[in-house]
């Protein structure tokens, strides 16, 4: 199944992620990229940077807050920051990928097909997977209590 996810503020879709990533000839390049990606990202106000927000398991600082609006079925939208770079640019990422969806399509989503053929497992540390895999998890529980 081929995910096209659109991220509001950039109109970039997953596949056009993939297509930037085989063109760019190495990882140095996909980093800056990724990098380049969450410092777009707008800036999360320091009030919502709270212990409730903070997502454990990851090595930097991450918050992750969950909007949700009053379509039927809402729709769920992700604020989120961190204080690394290159994880802000893969929390970047994965708004692209959750964000603006209800739960049932984020349930649907085959997050582990895309981050394979994003070659994220082969390409990050250990800690930057696990807070990778850490904030997917939060995403995804949150979108279970929607369901």
């Amino acid at each position: 199944m081929t995910e096209t996810v659109t991220d509001a503020s950039t109109d970039t879709s997953i596949e056009d992620l993939i297509d930037s990533f085989e063109f760019l000839d190495d990882w140095e390049e996909r980093y800056r990229y990724i990098i380049e990606m969450g410092r777009k990202l707008p800036p999360m106000d320091d009030a919502l940077k709270t212990e409730a927000s903070r997502v454990q398991g990851c090595t930097s600082q991450v918050w992750l807050v969950c909007n949700v609006d009053e379509n039927t079925p809402p729709h769920l939208s992700f604020i989120a920051d961190s204080d690394a770079h290159i994880v802000r640019g893969l929390v970047a990422v994965l708004l692209m990928i959750f964000s603006n969806k209800t739960a049932a399509e984020i349930k649907a989503i085959d997050i582990d097909d895309i981050l394979k053929r994003l070659e994220f497992s082969q390409h990050l540390s250990p800690n930057r997977a696990n807070g990778l895999h850490a904030m997917v998890k939060r995403i995804q529980a949150t979108a279970e209590s929607y369901c």
